[in-house]
């Protein structure tokens, strides 16, 4: 019996481990040899070497600036993003009638915010006769070049990702009302003030989500593509001020033909991810405060 489940369980599972060596594994190991090949998909790869990573980090400044945007992109979205998703869930935290509606509601952006319908629809809003520079000039302000302008165009992108914060609040709220209620009523009845409840209680207490909602955000920040790439084109207008690293995998990959090049491009990308990844472990020593823990 014993037997049978367990190759039962096997039988389960077997389609997803095909999926998971055809579509990640495989490629991803391709990739990294492809790096260091000149590979333009019409004849075999030829072995280059290092070449393209000695190109890229002395001789390619579309890369450097590429990847500068992206690390402002990055650094810009995820602190907004998690700020705005915990500000929700604190409030949805409370016990409110028709309150679960808010909750469906404020998640439903999450669900469709990486569509193309969205992103488009993105595009009309901050149009220059868009809806946010028509409430601008209704209250008397002068419209904004939202993307032609680079002060603006990479926040505007920005703005998009953080729209999409129901996957982190809905995280961060079941953090919260996991939290034990008799710690509320010790600190009320010690005549704490809210933000000293939130600041000594709530904080500390979900530093483990924090912790791995950052994770999350900053791989997916690091990965986007769709905004961006519909927004402006594929061009990272204006200026390549939102010339995401992703943006320019895709047109040295399939515009140039250069799959070798973009390989390479994309390597680094995951060693960039891998190295902060690796120092947000470091550092969760120093705030993440887990259950059981005891520092002085």
């Amino acid at each position: 019996m014993g037997g049978d489940s367990k190759y039962l369980g096997l039988a389960y599972v077997t389609p997803y481990i095909i999926g998971l060596l055809i579509f990640t594994a495989i490629p991803f190991v391709a990739s990294f040899y492809l790096s260091f090949t000149t590979y333009n998909l019409m004849s075999a790869p030829v072995w280059a070497g290092i070449q393209n990573y000695v190109e890229l980090f002395t001789r390619d400044r579309t890369f450097q600036r590429s990847l500068g945007v992206t690390l402002s992109y990055v650094f810009m979205t995820v602190p907004l993003k998690l700020a705005f998703a915990l500000f929700i869930a604190v409030i949805l935290n409370y016990r409110l009638r028709g309150i679960n509606l808010f909750r469906t509601a404020f998640y439903v952006p999450s669900v469709l915010g990486g569509s193309v319908a969205i992103a488009v629809l993105w595009r009309y809003i901050f149009a220059d006769t868009g809806i946010v520079n028509m409430v601008l000039l209704s209250v008397g302000a002068e419209p904004v070049n939202w993307f032609g302008d680079p002060k603006y165009a990479l926040f505007t992108i920005t703005l998009l990702r953080v729209w999409q914060f129901g996957s982190a609040m809905v995280i961060f709220l079941a953090a919260l009302q996991s939290i034990d209620q008799s710690l509320y009523e010790a600190a009320a009845i010690d005549g704490a003030k809210k933000w000293q409840v939130f600041t000594f209680i709530t904080l500390p207490l979900i530093t483990p989500v924090i912790f791995f909602n950052m994770i999350m955000q900053t791989v997916e920040a690091f990965q986007e593509f769709n905004g961006p790439f519909i927004i402006t084109d594929g061009t990272g207008a204006p200026l390549r001020s939102t010339y995401l690293l992703p943006l320019y995998i895709y047109d040295s990959a399939f515009r140039r033909f250069n799959m070798g090049y973009a390989s390479a491009i994309s390597w680094v990308l995951f060693a960039i991810i891998m190295v902060l990844t690796l120092l947000a472990f470091w550092s969760s020593k120093r705030w993440v405060y887990y259950a059981g823990d005891r520092r002085s």
